[in-house]
């Protein structure tokens, strides 16, 4: 069994070429759910349903998020009503969050509810989110602390940061699989998603970090930071904005007391020695995931370090 931590567009790109180069029944993918809101009285889980969607093979891999092919004639209609239409909710895709709301206000956890649309979709992996209870990302800016989908979804990352933190984080614990997984593992993978707002949330959940500390599975990371700058989304910012050097050294830093390899750009190949001075073993291949082929390569590549 492969335990692999995910949040975010980079990971689902690893977890597609995963499911593909080895079984996928093999892998229990643990999601960040620091991002997960309401809207429009809806729960909404952005990287529970975009890792489901890519291994259900439904994932408009073109935009990152959402349900290929899917239209969004509700949400037009909602903006008509006056109501607010930054989150772009797909038609298909609302289906997913009116079912989860549903089983949420019938009593069931969200592993449970998380489960059940993983099953009626053909997902053979295993997918928990981190936590069943409610953690939100909160992002600091100039004009007040806004969650991270207005940052990110509404305002586009425009703002200036000044600090990120996980609200109700400290009170929360592990969903019931996500220690075990990661003690039972035969490898760690954690997937190249944002450190900050991603990784960072699945780590502060109290014994997640102390169980990837003490696991004698092999922790595999792969960078999400090319020659300084995030290959996707505003990682390097949020890292700036919390005092992390925004490189792959940076975050190599922030893994490196539970992690044993490191998987960085050839590019980057110059901060292999700071890197390996922390004590964890780096190795430089292609790492940018644009296609298909991209993501099964990259995919072996981490499956032979396992």
């Amino acid at each position: 069994m492969l335990a692999v931590l995910t949040g975010g567009t980079g990971g689902a790109k690893l977890i597609q070429g995963l499911s593909l180069e080895t079984d996928p029944a093999e892998l229990v993918i643990v999601c960040n759910t620091g991002d997960d809101f309401v809207f429009h009285g809806l729960h909404i889980s952005p990287d529970l349903d975009t890792t489901t969607y890519t291994l259900a093979g439904f994932a408009d891999t073109e935009r990152g998020w959402g349900i290929k092919g899917d239209t969004f004639a509700t949400l037009e209609w909602i903006g008509k009503y006056g109501g607010e239409s930054w989150f772009k909710v797909g038609d298909r895709d609302l289906a997913t969050h009116l079912t989860r709301t549903r089983l949420l206000n019938e009593g069931l956890t969200l592993t449970q509810a998380t489960e059940k649309i993983r099953k009626a979709l053909g997902v053979r992996s295993g997918i928990l989110p981190m936590s069943d209870d409610k953690v939100e990302t909160r992002i600091r800016t100039p004009a007040g602390e806004i969650s991270f989908q207005e940052y990110f979804v509404k305002e586009r990352w425009s703002s200036e940061v000044s600090g990120v933190a996980y609200a109700g984080v400290a009170k929360s614990r592990a969903v019931p699989g996500v220690v075990e997984a990661i003690r039972k593992a035969r490898a760690v993978i954690v997937c190249p998603s944002n450190p900050v707002t991603s990784i960072g949330p699945i780590l502060a959940v109290p014994g997640v970090r102390q169980a990837l500390e003490e696991t004698p599975a092999r922790v595999i990371g792969v960078s999400p930071i090319i020659q300084g700058a995030a290959v996707t989304g505003p990682a390097d910012k949020l890292m700036a904005a919390m005092g992390m050097e925004a490189s792959s050294f940076g975050v190599a830093k922030a893994y490196a007391d539970f992690l044993d390899t490191f998987v960085i750009a050839p590019e980057d190949s110059s901060q292999r020695n700071r890197i390996e001075a922390l004590g964890v073993e780096t190795v430089a291949t292609a790492i940018r995931m644009n296609s298909l082929d991209d993501k099964k390569r990259s995919a072996r590549e981490v499956l032979a370090l396992v």
